[in-house]
């Protein structure tokens, strides 16, 4: 486990790396983080992926209770589910990126398994994605409907919004939620066309090798 400044200066280095590529721009998408002792590192609210401060940073004790550093994001009772729901999460991210927003637009995104199977990495790295309702940001019921899924989707895409993903730790995090948007990149790109994606054998194949969670 990463000591606590460490943990701060990687959650500012990725995401500073997320901003610069262009992956969410402006003040939006946030980070969070289990420290060694149990509490969380959470990226403050109205804060830029370009601009953090390590020292800055929301700190919560094991209990829950904002201890110090600036606000946190108004997102946290996203994040405070998965670490209810998923005992194996050590990190959250959440992203405004172009691509999978767009493609949560479309009408025929199926909402169980938001991404084509297009390559074996998201399918390793991400398992199903679950594809969310619109809600308002900050909304409570975005928790609410994590908490549905009872811990079994380890990322979800918020319709017109973004996709939030939970990992082992915050490089797991990171690297899973750039896989979702460069997927949802190449479904935009190979849509109409005579694409070849994976087949169900492949999927399957892929699953059982990797131990994938596929529900």
């Amino acid at each position: 486990m990463s000591t606590d400044a460490t943990l701060r200066e990687l959650i500012c280095t990725l995401a500073k790396s997320m901003f610069d590529r262009g992956l969410t721009g402006g003040s939006s998408g946030n980070i969070s983080a289990r420290t060694a002792d149990g509490g969380l590192l959470v990226t403050p609210t109205g804060s830029s992926f370009g601009r953090l401060d390590p020292g800055r940073l929301s700190l919560f004790d094991a209990q829950g209770r904002h201890v110090g550093g600036d606000k946190p994001t108004k997102e946290m009772p996203l994040h405070s589910a998965f670490y209810e729901t998923r005992s194996t999460a050590g990190a959250v991210v959440h992203l405004h990126s172009c691509h999978s927003v767009a493609l949560s637009m479309l009408e025929d995104t199926d909402p169980d398994n938001f991404l084509p199977p297009l390559t074996p990495y998201a399918i390793m790295k991400l398992g199903k994605v679950k594809l969310l309702p619109v809600f308002l940001p900050g909304d409570p019921a975005m928790g609410d409907a994590v908490r549905g899924l009872a811990g079994k989707r380890s990322a979800v895409m918020l319709a017109n919004h973004g996709p939030v993903v939970a990992g082992k730790d915050v490089e797991a995090a990171c690297y899973a939620i750039e896989e979702l948007e460069d997927t949802a990149r190449l479904a935009l790109l190979t849509r109409g066309l005579p694409r070849r994606a994976l087949s169900d054998a492949q999927v399957q194949d892929i699953v059982t090798r990797f131990d994938v969670d596929w529900e």
